[in-house]
C-alpha cells in the first residue's frame, strides 16, 4: 500500500489520483487515434475528454459523500468532529494534514477543529466510479449535441478507453488501500499495513483487535476488477470494434460486461460502500446498467431490421 506515490516541493500526489489521471490520459489518446481513423475531428474528443474529466470527478465525488457510508462523518467534520474517528498513526494525527487529538484508549484521531469542507477534497481519494460515468454523460451530451457531433459514435469511441481508464483507476485503489476484499487464504491473498481502512474494517468487524495492527490476508478485490476493466476494453477494441452493426454498440457491450462484472466482483468486496435491499449500491446500478444496454440493443437491432 503506497497512499502517495511521489511528493515534488512538499506537494504530495495520491497514488489514486495520479492513476486516474494516467488512465485518462491514455484513454483519450485511444479515443484520438479512433476519431482520426474513421475520418472524424478529434478535437471534439479532447473536448469531450476534458469535460467529462471535469464532471467525472465532481460527480464520483457526491457519490462518495452521499452513498459510501461515509455521510454522518462528514456533517460531524463540520458540527461535532469529537465524533470522527480516524484510523492513522499517532504521528499522522499530529501531522498538518490531520491536526488531530490522538485517543490513546480508542487508538484513533479525533479531528482538532471544525472542517467543513472536508467533504470536496477529491484529490485525497474517495470517488465512485458510477457517480463518475453519470455526470460525465451528461455533459458529454450536452457538449457533443452543441458540437453537432454523433452522440452514438462519440460513445463507442469512448468506450475502450473508459474501460482501459478504470484498468489504471483500480491500481490507484490498491495503492491507496480502498476498496480491498474479504478475509482469504488464497495465493493472490494481500495484507495491508496497519492503520490501513482494511485494519479498520476488520476492527469494526471484530476480526482484528487493533487498527495499529496489519490487516488479516484479504482478496485483492482492486486487481481483480482491475483485469476485468483491461479485459472489458480488449474485447469492446479488438472483437466488437470490427464487427459492429450500428453506432453504439461498442458502448452498449461496455455498459452490460463492465455492469455484469461488477456486480459479480462486489461479492468480494469488504470496505463501506453503502447498501439497497441487501445488495451494495453499486451492485444496483449494475443490474440497472445491464437490463438497460441490453434493451437498448434489442431496440437498435429491431430499428435496422425495420
Amino acid at each position: 500500500m503506497r497512499p502517495e506515490l511521489f511528493n515534488v516541493f512538499d506537494v504530495s500526489f495520491p497514488a489514486y489520483f495520479v492513476l486516474l489521471i494516467t488512465g485518462f490520459t491514455f484513454a483519450t489518446a485511444m479515443a484520438v487515434v479512433h476519431a482520426r481513423r474513421i475520418g472524424q475531428n478529434p478535437d471534439v474528443i479532447v473536448d469531450l475528454a476534458l469535460a467529462s474529466l471535469l464532471l467525472g470527478v465532481v460527480g464520483g465525488r457526491i457519490f462518495h459523500v452521499l452513498f459510501d457510508g461515509y455521510f454522518m462523518d462528514y456533517v460531524h467534520l463540520c458540527t461535532d468532529p469529537s465524533k470522527v474517528d480516524w484510523s492513522v498513526s499517532k504521528a499522522a494525527c499530529a501531522s498538518e494534514r490531520y491536526r488531530g487529538v490522538w485517543d490513546a484508549a480508542k487508538g484513533v484521531c479525533h479531528p482538532a477543529e471544525r472542517m467543513c469542507f472536508r467533504w470536496a477534497e477529491f484529490w485525497a481519494g474517495g470517488l465512485v466510479y458510477y457517480g463518475g460515468l453519470v455526470f460525465a454523460t451528461l455533459g458529454a451530451i450536452v457538449l457533443l449535441k452543441r458540437d453537432r457531433f454523433d452522440i452514438w459514435k462519440a460513445a463507442d469511441l469512448s468506450a475502450p478507453g473508459i474501460s482501459l481508464g478504470l484498468g489504471f483507476g483500480r491500481i490507484g485503489c490498491l495503492l491507496a488501500g480502498c476498496c480491498f476484499g474479504p478475509p482469504s487464504n488464497g495465493p493472490l491473498a494481500l495484507i495491508f499495513p496497519r492503520h490501513s481502512p482494511a485494519s479498520e474494517a476488520q476492527v469494526k468487524a471484530k476480526l482484528l483487535s487493533h487498527v495499529s495492527l496489519p490487516s488479516l490476508p484479504v482478496h485483492p478485490a482492486q486487481v481483480y476488477e482491475s483485469l476485468a476493466s483491461l479485459a472489458v476494453a480488449a474485447f469492446c477494441l479488438v472483437w466488437v470494434h470490427s464487427r459492429k452493426r450500428y453506432d453504439g454498440e461498442v458502448f452498449l457491450w461496455f455498459l452490460g460486461l463492465y455492469g455484469l462484472a461488477r456486480f459479480a466482483l462486489e461479492f468480494l468486496r469488504a470496505d463501506e460502500r453503502g447498501s439497497a435491499g441487501g445488495l451494495s449500491t453499486s451492485q444496483v446500478i449494475s443490474l440497472a446498467l445491464l437490463i438497460g444496454a441490453g434493451f437498448v440493443h434489442r431496440s437498435r437491432l429491431r430499428g435496422m431490421r425495420r
